[in-house]
């Protein structure tokens, strides 16, 4: 073997070997178990795959019994997930706020065919003509988030940093985003909407005088005893020993809070046992604003929607239910009426529990493995693509790049892109030993890059002003990469 190979493949081993101990893993749920102990075991033959999960607190209610478990860890290698563990649980806060309208239209508040500015001041225009009744059952005809340049690059920046898509978004600050919007075509059709609900929300908090984390503690939450449930509106409400969040792919995340949007389920934390007293009062009809379950309007396919909830059709069977997500949690509480038999399941990653929360349930098939989350292949095909991506490069510029810029340049991408791979890539659906192979790829493609470095000009080719427009955009992005990695 001649003497660059053998550098080669040296200079690959020894970069696969240091990047071994680094190589990502995604969570897996931890063996740790809490509470009723036939449960848990229940829950562990019902998942199908433990990679992507962290920890799980479960409740199951039938005939009136209530038994509770908690599963796996609160956070890598942290203390056990009990009952009483809070979770985020996102979008479940969305019922509650339906019940919070039928609670309010049971004791003569508010009437259903309210008009959103007539309970909701500094709302105005088309906004301010939908109805409460539409704004619970999503058939506003609003987006689903307020559009606009800086609203999606929001969006898009939280989502690869696994930052709190919400923070800033005020009271004030969703009223001001209803200015000059006006309800889409589908005015009338189920549209998901979690600007539509936050609205709601703020309107009936409004007309009662007093904030939306006050009146859903006073009309719902209390009188159900549910105690541990807290809605956060800053980062200093947070509850005390919670699970952690983090992405399917182990990445951690930061907890989402923003006042406004606190009725559509964001800063609301919850516990299995607090969801079970919830599930059971809604079995038993003796839930404050329980009429919200009842099913009003077609939402497409065998779903049907109320106030917040949704009901479902598989078989012979009908569930009630509504799922949640935000950035490191997901959430699923659903109950057959006729069975009488409720299921509750929180998670601490961001992989989807719904197809889990039917299986107890008792509905299998087809049914039971759907995912309502994003495609798995997004977050492999990121892991894959920015783990060879660089290297790739850097084996090419090695080998023909004009210049030391050039080859400078691709070498600190390579560095990068692996980077970027470790922090963006779901590592539960693509295997973390396939990273060291990417490092080992970059690391080999050194070996030609020094051998023609000395022959190589600082700068060749295009002209001045077009290489130093050039490096200076390469700069700003990898300072933008650096900061995703740093996040």
């Amino acid at each position: 073997m001649r003497t660059p190979t053998v550098l080669t493949v040296a200079a690959g081993l020894v970069a696969a070997a240091a990047a071994t101990g680094l190589a990502p893993r995604a969570p897996e749920l931890g063996r740790q178990q809490t509470g009723d102990a036939e449960l848990a075991a229940t829950v562990r033959a019902a998942v199908d795959d433990p990679e992507g999960l962290r920890g799980l607190a479960v409740a199951s209610i039938e005939d009136g019994r209530i038994r509770v478990a908690g599963l796996g860890d609160r956070a890598p290698g942290g203390p056990a997930v009990e009952p009483g563990t809070p979770f985020e649980i996102g979008s479940v806060g969305k019922p509650l706020t339906g019940m919070l309208l039928a609670h309010q239209v049971a004791s003569g508040a508010v009437r259903p065919d309210d008009r959103l500015g007539t309970v909701l001041p500094g709302v105005t225009g088309p906004a301010g003509e939908v109805t409460l009744a539409e704004l619970a059952s999503h058939r506003s005809g609003l987006p689903r988030l307020p559009t606009g340049p800086s609203t999606w690059a929001g969006a898009w920046w939280t989502s690869l940093t696994a930052g709190n898509a919400y923070a800033g978004d005020d009271v004030d600050r969703v009223v001001a985003d209803t200015a000059g919007l006006e309800p889409g075509d589908g005015r009338g059709a189920v549209s998901y909407s979690n600007l539509g609900m936050s609205l709601l929300g703020q309107g009936l908090a409004a007309r009662a005088g007093v904030g939306y984390p006050e009146l859903v503690g006073r009309d719902v939450l209390r009188p159900l005893g549910m105690t541990a449930t807290v809605v956060a509106t800053g980062p200093d409400q947070l509850p005390a020993a919670p699970a952690e969040g983090a992405t399917a792919g182990g990445r951690p995340a930061d907890a989402w809070v923003g006042a406004g949007y606190a009725p559509a389920g964001i800063g609301v934390w919850s516990t299995a046992e607090d969801l079970a007293r919830l599930t059971a009062a809604m079995l038993a009809g003796t839930a404050p604003g329980v009429d919200a379950a009842t099913p009003r309007f077609d939402a497409g396919g065998d779903r049907r929607i109320g106030y917040g909830w949704f009901t479902s059709r598989y078989g012979d069977r009908e569930i009630v239910w509504h799922n949640g997500g935000t950035g490191g949690f997901r959430a699923y509480v659903g109950y057959d009426r006729a069975a009488d038999r409720g299921v509750v399941v929180l998670g601490n990653t961001a992989r989807d529990l719904d197809a889990l929360g039917l299986r107890l349930l008792g509905v299998t098939g087809d049914a039971a493995s759907e995912s309502t989350g994003l495609p798995g292949w997004i977050g492999g095909g990121l892991a894959l693509a920015f783990t060879f991506l660089g290297g790739l490069s850097l084996w090419s510029v090695a080998r023909r790049g004009p210049d030391r810029t050039t080859v400078l340049s691709a070498a600190v991408w390579a560095v990068l892109y692996l980077g970027l791979a470790h922090r963006l890539g779901d590592w539960s659906v693509v295997p973390g030993w396939l990273w060291p192979l990417g490092a080992a790829l970059s690391g080999a493609a050194l070996v030609p890059a020094v051998r023609r470095w000395r022959d190589l000009p600082v700068v060749a080719g295009a002209p001045r002003w077009r290489r130093a427009t050039g490096a200076a955009l390469s700069l700003a992005f990898a300072g933008l990469a650096v900061a995703v990695i740093a996040a």
